[in-house]
């Protein structure tokens, strides 16, 4: 297991008015979703990144609007074909 710790400023974790434990798990899922966004990890590295089960992270993806699918419209018509 890797540990990673970084300061923030005091008034960064108040202004978005949660608590550290909170901050801190939002912050791992929004980094999560947006690498997965990205492409630049799968959703089972998400998952894990993230704290949660496949089946939660998936959830959390249309919570902040991503798509689970990662290959394009063209992509899957491609495929079919």
């Amino acid at each position: 297991m890797v540990h990673i710790a970084f300061d923030l400023p005091e008034g960064v974790v108040s202004s978005v008015r949660e608590d550290p434990t909170t901050f801190t798990r939002e912050l791992r899922v929004a980094a999560a979703v947006k690498w997965y966004e990205l492409g630049r990890i799968s959703q089972g590295v998400a998952a894990e990144i993230a704290g949660l089960s496949r089946a939660e992270f998936i959830e959390a993806l249309g919570g902040h609007g991503v798509s689970p699918f990662q290959e394009t419209l063209e992509e899957v018509v491609a495929l079919a074909r």
